[in-house]
């Protein structure tokens, strides 16, 4: 089974280069690298980096991680679509993990949860977790599921499963949006247990508590409304 492994980057040019060493240890048929407008170096960077199964490109002025999501998703050409995030919270070395439901057939749709499972987990901030949870609970009220960890940057899904939903939010809103499109599909739910090696804010963390409040109205949007 091949794959194609999404990276949405924006201002990551410390891990970049480490994530891309790790992601190419899997042999990955395709790396989709969408830069959704840095300014810290990272396009220079991909000037430079050169490799046979890599594809970059470019957004001209940072529309949010859903916007560079959806680029990846529409230039994906394997079977697989595993989203992996740029920096070095989500370990490469797992895919294995993540892809084994997909590939035994048990699987559409594979979240690697955080919060699952005897792995490393760094620890971080408590109103995130709680935060993270009480996202999760909502959006598993309206999609009918029993998600532990919603809000993960590193899933997978079969093409033609994430190809089957028209995505619309641009910032990340469009994770409890592929989450509760997908379930009202009816398309096949497994979680794995992963190791998280967390990032504080002065290490690069993105995510802000409005970001929160932004899934919480998306989460009514598209749970609540028959919204395409």
């Amino acid at each position: 089974m091949k794959i194609s492994v999404i990276i949405p980057v924006y201002n990551e040019v410390a891990t970049l280069p480490v994530i891309l060493e790790r992601v190419q240890k899997n042999k990955p048929a395709e790396i989709i690298i969408v830069d959704d407008g840095s300014t810290d170096g990272t396009r220079e960077f991909l000037d430079r980096y050169k490799a046979s199964n890599v594809k970059v490109f470019k957004h001209t002025r940072n529309s949010g991680k859903g916007a560079a999501l959806q680029t990846g998703i529409k230039a994906a050409t394997q079977d697989v679509v595993l989203i992996q995030d740029a920096d070095l919270e989500y370990n490469p070395l797992e895919y294995e993990r993540l892809l084994a439901p997909i590939e035994q057939g048990y699987a559409d749709v594979v979240y690697g949860s955080r919060f699952v499972g005897s792995d490393p987990h760094r620890v971080l901030f408590f109103w995130h977790y709680i935060g993270n949870k009480f996202l999760t609970f909502l959006c598993n009220v309206v999609a009918n599921l029993n998600l532990t960890d919603m809000e993960t940057g590193f899933k997978a899904f079969r093409k033609e499963v994430i190809r089957s939903i028209s995505l619309k939010e641009r910032q990340f809103g469009i994770e409890p949006e592929i989450t509760i499109k997908l379930a009202k599909k009816g398309w096949r739910f497994y979680e794995v247990g992963i190791s998280y090696y967390g990032r504080g804010y002065k290490e690069g963390k993105k995510i802000r508590w409005t970001d929160g409040v932004k899934a919480i109205a998306v989460i009514i949007k598209y749970g609540l409304f028959s919204l395409n």
